[in-house]
């Protein structure tokens, strides 16, 4: 599907695009169950918590996460 596929959409103001899009989503968030989480997703959650048991307090503090981030741009 596409926004083409729908017209009346593209007339509402933004603020009519977000209201729009947040039922949208709301939509999807209850049915959660349904919406497939790759494989590559669920290994790499099991090793990060693998990795958390054998070094429980090896974690970042948000800014130590930063500044991580800032010195890759």
């Amino acid at each position: 599907m596409h926004l083409s596929d729908i017209p009346e959409i593209t007339h509402l103001s933004i603020p009519e695009k977000i209201l729009l899009l947040e039922e949208l989503w709301d939509t999807i968030a209850s049915e959660e169950e349904e919406i497939p989480v790759p494989q590559s997703h669920i290994d790499e959650l099991e090793r990060r918590f693998e990795m958390h048991g054998i070094h429980p307090g090896n974690l970042l503090t948000l800014d130590e996460l930063r500044g991580r981030l800032a010195k890759r741009k």
